[in-house]
């Protein structure tokens, strides 16, 4: 089963970046990717851009776009995993393990018909 964990902190939670604490972080990271690939679960894994988005909007044909990031929440996105494991439990031992689960959120989507071109 296909599964997607985004992974969210809040503004001030976690490692600060030029610390040996965010270094030691991203080592962990690196660790947990290179795992995923040994095991065959690792379908894809990216980290985005915190300081750009946008957001589009299509309401009775009028389109509207929003440069942000602009979310409703005060939690923001900042990297994604899409692995396929066994099931929701593996998926949930992987998202455990991520240095986000301890300061912000590992949220977990099963993902349905999954296109690659």
């Amino acid at each position: 089963m296909q599964y997607l964990l985004m992974l969210t902190f809040r503004a001030g939670e976690g490692p600060e970046e030029g610390t040996p604490d965010f270094d030691e972080e991203m080592r962990h990271w690196g660790r947990i990717k290179d795992e995923l690939k040994e095991t065959g679960a690792l379908v894809g894994v990216s980290g985005l851009r915190v300081d750009a988005a946008t957001t589009v909007r299509s309401r009775d044909g009028e389109v509207t776009v929003t440069d942000g990031p602009y979310a409703e929440t005060k939690e923001t996105l900042f990297s994604f995993f899409m692995i396929d494991v066994a099931d929701l439990d593996a998926a949930t031992a992987w998202a455990a393990r991520m240095p986000a689960a301890a300061y912000g959120s590992v949220e977990i989507h099963p993902m349905v018909g999954l296109e690659t071109p």
